[in-house]
């Protein structure tokens, strides 16, 4: 078990945060990259995955910078005040904030995303999370 921030324990046997992609990743490396158990911490009961001690060692020092807006859930969805999983290779740092959006094979949410006023969007998701989330 590896220490952590939020002093969270490790659950191995659950599916990590992200699909497992490392959520410094996003702001280091500019793309989504698959962390490791080996690099793992643990934050509000999720578990992450990181790419290597150092991303690990960032997040656990500051883990609200990285950790993706609205639960993890798409954040064109929030936007519509609907929640929606997400395609954790379609993203976006808006802000200094981590967005995640469903893609599929009939929906770009990101694509839906931008063709709208942005900060209307953001502040609409924002709305709906903080209602949703309570």
């Amino acid at each position: 078990m590896s220490a952590t921030h939020s002093n969270d324990i490790i659950d191995q046997a659950t599916t990590p945060a992200i699909e497992g992609y490392c959520p410094v990743a996003y702001f280091a490396a500019g793309k989504p990259i698959r962390g490791t158990p080996e690099h793992a911490s643990a934050h509000r009961g999720e578990t992450y995955h990181f790419v290597s001690a150092e991303a690990k060692a960032a997040f656990d020092d500051d883990p609200e910078r990285y950790v993706p807006a609205f639960g993890g859930s798409c954040a064109f969805g929030a936007s519509i005040e609907k929640t929606f999983p997400v395609d954790p290779t379609s993203f976006k740092i808006v802000d200094g904030r981590l967005l995640l959006f469903l893609k599929n094979e009939e929906t770009d949410a990101r694509q839906l995303w931008n063709e709208g006023d942005e900060a209307e969007r953001l502040a609409k998701a924002d709305a709906h999370w903080k209602r949703s989330a309570g």
